[in-house]
């Protein structure tokens, strides 16, 4: 067992190949048990160790599916994170969590405008959850599900298995 007063959230994700978790649930342990760590937490989405960038995100997104309430102070620096990020790992973990945060409608504007431009990247890993998040963002918002229904319609025949198997199970979600 680490002892937790003695190490760095950066120091835990750090290390091994993008293969390994390395100790990201660790690190989301870390963090629940306080709080007032989650700052050295996003931190690590801007570190030059891809790995550990790919790591915090992964911690993040999970703290996110029960905690999103405490991500609201950083959601503007999270947008702008998801616009700029290149990496994949950062964006197929970016797509499902933004749409967790209370989003003004600008905000949500941009949203749709990032995860739009993530179907077009190479990885079907981001492609398949930016469609989530699209999704996710036209339950929040219903004046979305019309265009985001057709998007998902269109993907779910002509995207990758993945995508088609997502965009079905999504579709469900929507009136027809």
């Amino acid at each position: 067992m680490i002892r937790r007063r003695e190490v760095a959230v950066r120091d835990l994700l750090a290390g091994g190949d993008r293969r390994s978790n390395r100790q990201a649930n660790e690190v989301l342990d870390f963090i629940r048990a306080d709080v007032r760590r989650l700052p050295a937490l996003m931190d690590c989405l801007w570190d030059e160790d891809a790995c550990v960038r790919m790591r915090a995100a992964d911690a993040l997104e999970k703290f996110s599916r029960d905690q999103a309430v405490l991500l609201q102070p950083f959601k503007k620096v999270l947008l702008e994170l998801a616009a700029e990020s290149t990496q994949q790992e950062l964006r197929w973990h970016l797509a499902v969590l933004i749409p967790r945060l209370r989003l003004t409608k600008l905000e949500c504007e941009r949203a749709v405008e990032v995860l739009e431009g993530y179907l077009s990247d190479r990885s079907s890993i981001v492609k398949t959850f930016a469609m989530q998040g699209l999704a996710d963002l036209a339950e929040q918002h219903s004046a979305l599900q019309p265009s985001v229904t057709e998007l998902i319609q269109r993907l779910a025949k002509t995207g990758t298995p993945a995508m088609r198997a997502r965009g079905r199970k999504l579709l469900g979600r929507f009136p027809k």
